[in-house]
């Protein structure tokens, strides 16, 4: 009886215990420049270096507003003059 249940026992499938993976930090956009940039002139009245795309975005009055993405200056979105 002991050699069955022992038999029983050994033939079941055992699973393999893998190390938990490590956990990868996220990266900010603004470190993971692009190689290529563009100039723009932004509304403030300077010239902003911007790695991202230009976007069409809604002002607080209802109209639209053109602004650069993903400058170098660190800034996220910068206003352009049109």
């Amino acid at each position: 009886m002991k050699a069955l249940t022992l038999a029983l026992l050994l033939s079941l499938p055992v699973a393999q215990v893998t190390p938990p993976q490590a956990v990868r930090e996220p990266a900010l956009h603004t470190a993971q420049r692009a190689k290529g940039g563009r100039w723009y002139f932004a509304a403030t009245g300077h010239a902003v270096y911007c790695y991202g795309p230009v976007m069409t975005v809604p002002r607080a009055n209802g109209d639209l507003q053109r602004v650069a993405t993903l400058c170098r200056d660190g800034s996220a979105v910068v206003p352009l003059k049109d």
